[in-house]
């Protein structure tokens, strides 16, 4: 028996379908449940910003397994050691975030494949990812369906854009809108020209050198910029945005029917 078949990786080559997601910070089984019952494309378990640690993540994972939603796991940082628990809790597609050079891109793909290709471990007879021992195959098949996407989030990794985005072993790009606005003197203010102009000529290039690229970006002007460019996989929100934004608006609403909120009940 193989390891189980990566549906996201093999989609992304549809260049005429868009994929869209969703970011799932809140590090909760049950919001990732919740969530993945949406019929979203994908979800984003985000371990760099959320509060996320690998127990919290391999719980998520197991509940998002019985939907056609697929997981994508972003690490908190570029290191091996944390790349290879990842995978052996199960996440077959990661995001590993701050992806400046070639050698750092190099660095992710050796991370994420067994040898000869790759450094990965062979561990993960003891967890989700082989189904506890159970693929008896995956060791031999688990390198063809991991799915690796780098992100590209400053002006360096934009000029070393060609040797990240060629590296072997890298499978799509995501571009990060607020570091990268940040890093060219705008942060905060994804609506900068000169922001815009670097999406587009992200865009171009890595679709140029035949990859897939993503975006995710709460702007809807950018979401739309980003669309028309051609982009592949987009998210516009997270479990947090829509929760603060519907209790917001709910909070709004029995304001006006029922006049002002006196504060207690």
């Amino acid at each position: 028996m193989p390891a189980p078949h990566n549906r996201f990786k093999q989609a992304l080559k549809d260049q005429s379908r868009r994929l869209h997601g969703l970011w799932v910070a809140l590090a909760s089984a049950h919001v990732a449940e919740l969530c993945a019952g949406s019929g979203f494309d994908w979800l984003l378990l985000d371990a760099e910003h959320g509060p996320n640690d690998i127990p919290l993540l391999a719980a998520q994972l197991a509940v998002i397994a019985r939907f056609d939603t697929h997981p994508i796991v972003r690490l908190p940082v570029n290191e091996s050691w944390l790349i290879k628990q990842a995978l052996d809790i199960g996440a077959q597609t990661l995001l590993i975030p701050m992806v400046n050079s070639g050698e750092e891109a190099k660095a992710a793909a050796k991370a994420c494949l067994y040898p000869p290709q790759g450094i990965r471990g062979l561990g993960a007879g003891l967890g989700r990812a082989s189904n506890f021992g159970r693929i008896g195959d995956y060791v031999a098949t688990a390198n063809d369906e991991i799915c690796l996407i780098v992100q590209i989030e400053s002006r360096k990794a934009m000029e070393n854009l060609e040797d990240i985005v060629t590296t072997e072993g890298v499978d799509a790009v995501l571009i990060g809108p607020a570091d990268l606005a940040a890093d060219l003197g705008f942060p905060g203010r994804v609506d900068a020209p000169q922001l815009q102009d670097a999406i587009r000529d992200i865009i171009c290039r890595v679709k140029a050198l035949g990859k897939p690229v993503g975006i995710m970006t709460g702007d809807a002007a950018l979401a739309r910029l980003a669309q028309d460019e051609g982009i592949g996989f987009l998210s516009m929100t997270s479990d947090v945005g829509l929760l603060a934004s519907a209790a917001a608006r709910h909070l709004a609403q029995l304001r006006g029917e029922n006049g002002k909120a006196d504060g207690g009940y």
